[in-house]
């Protein structure tokens, strides 16, 4: 290895975090390339407005399991094959709903295409093994920010694009839509040919075992097995939603149930089988980490992405009512909480990485938790500017809080990162359809109260958080780096098989 490689073992670093972001950004752009054309769409086919519900529920339905999967796919591939894999098929449902006709063809394409949400887990691992321990939050946050853009900007950009092709969105929906299919399908390709695993000399880690994620002690073992119930859980409740939206009939809702029950059944069994050998024979203490890292992160993620994803679905119609606004100031209003990202979560990460991953962390889900509660007071007698104002710091509280979960995730263990993101990321998801069913049944400020509740809960189990090592874990990339170097074409072979 010559001098330079020596002294920057990470050079071509921001190359990798700048094609990996546009990756996420594309899947983001593709995830949500239905949103600004709903109302088009629902008059274009004469779709009932229980129809469009069903086609929002399903665009979210398959990312949960999708990025649990995904997670354990890039540990043992490694991202460049699964991120190109992912953006080339997941062109295929794009171009399928671009051309659909009945209901029946835009659901199964867009369940499908709920699945490329999980391609913000395959970035993390990437961005994870191109930066040192004590740089991951900012490089991270940057990631997932600038990439989460990518709804924000399709919402923006899309029916431009519609109007600039045929003159309006009524005939030009399909076209845009099309297109977005059309960059997936290109840049799944770029992406392939343009990036690397790891860097030069940097081994890329792969797990022991595949199937299920590698615990260390039987605690966990039973501790991971029940995180993963809400999960299943939180499937059931989306077929509860679809039923009750009159798709579904009660012998297909039991079904669903049941397999359901079935596949909970199947993984808990496939984690113990997993891990049944390395607990009996006892597992050596280098290797050994504590899942409840991983659950209080899920917690987390759920507190922070996942109110995102709620708040941002209804907070037009809030602002819209609330204040008595036009559908455009409203929706403009509401853009600005998806516009934090571009700063919030880089900076989330970065004073991770400044003062400490556990502290920021508690810090900014104790903001949290107070803004939402103030947002619950919010109600016409308030200024327009006021609540505009709260609403942005709230914003701030959860990018930032999302951009801190992040700069930790990649340092729970290194080899099973993927897996960590995959569940943390899930966890997001899972949130969102529980403040989105809890809604349904209270005002929209009870709402935001309920939310902070959650927070204040993230906020005292984040004290059970253990602060990474840094240091150590940078020093021991080294030394496994230079024992690498080190070994004949013997010890390779053998370690190889």
């Amino acid at each position: 290895m010559n001098e330079s490689r020596e002294s920057n073992p990470y050079k071509g670093n921001m190359k990798i975090l700048f094609l990996t972001t546009f990756a996420f950004f594309v899947s983001f752009v593709v995830w949500f390339n239905m949103a600004p054309f709903a109302s088009t769409i629902e008059k274009a086919l004469d779709l009932t407005t229980q129809e469009m519900g069903v086609l929002l529920t399903m665009n979210v339905a398959l990312t949960i399991p999708a990025r649990v999967i995904i997670g354990m796919l890039v540990d043992r591939f490694g991202p460049r094959k699964v991120y190109s894999t992912l953006l080339v098929i997941m062109s295929i449902p794009c171009f399928l709903f671009a051309l659909g006709t009945t209901f029946t063809q835009l659901m199964i394409a867009r369940m499908f295409l709920g699945i490329i949400g999980a391609g913000f887990v395959v970035g993390i691992r990437m961005v994870s093994e191109w930066f040192p321990a004590k740089k991951i939050g900012l490089a991270e946050g940057f990631y997932g920010g600038w990439g989460n853009f990518g709804s924000a900007a399709a919402a923006f950009t899309l029916p431009l694009i519609a109007i600039v092709l045929l003159g309006n969105v009524e005939d030009g929906w399909r076209y845009a839509i099309g297109l977005t299919g059309l960059l997936s399908l290109i840049y799944g390709f770029i992406y392939y040919f343009s990036v690397q695993d790891a860097p030069n000399g940097r081994e890329y880690k792969r797990p022991h075992r595949n199937g299920a994620m590698e615990v260390t002690s039987y605690r966990d073992l039973f501790f991971l097995v029940f995180m993963t119930m809400p999960m299943f859980f939180i499937l059931g409740v989306l077929t509860w939603k679809v039923q009750g939206l009159g798709f579904l009939s009660n012998t297909a809702t039991y079904a669903i149930y049941a397999g359901l029950t079935a596949l909970f059944l199947f993984n808990s069994f496939k984690i113990w089988s997993v891990n049944k050998s390395s607990l009996q024979q006892g597992v050596a203490k280098k290797e050994k980490y504590a899942f409840k890292q991983v659950a209080i992160l899920d917690f987390a993620y759920l507190c922070t992405f996942g109110s995102e994803l709620a708040v941002v679905s209804m907070l037009p119609r809030f602002f819209e009512e609330t204040f008595t606004l036009s559908v455009a100031a409203a929706g403009m209003i509401a853009a600005s909480f998806a516009f934090m990202n571009l700063i919030a979560r880089p900076g989330g990460g970065w004073i991770s990485d400044k003062f400490g991953r556990k502290k920021t962390l508690i810090i900014l889900m104790g903001g949290l938790a107070i803004a939402y509660m103030l947002m619950g007071n919010i109600d016409s007698s308030w200024s327009l500017i006021a609540a505009v104002a709260l609403t942005m710091l709230c914003s701030f509280f959860v990018q930032a809080g999302e951009g801190s979960v992040f700069s930790m995730v990649p340092l729970v263990k290194k080899r099973l990162t993927g897996q960590v993101a995959g569940m943390v990321g899930a966890y997001g998801n899972v949130g969102a359809v529980t403040f989105l069913t809890i809604l349904t049944f209270v005002s929209p400020q009870t709402f935001f109260v309920v939310i902070g509740l959650f927070a204040v809960a993230c906020f005292f189990t984040c004290f059970f958080l253990k602060e990474p090592d840094t240091a150590k874990i940078e020093q021991q990339a080294i030394e496994q780096e230079e024992v690498k170097q080190n070994e004949t074409p013997q010890e390779v072979i053998a370690v190889r098989v």
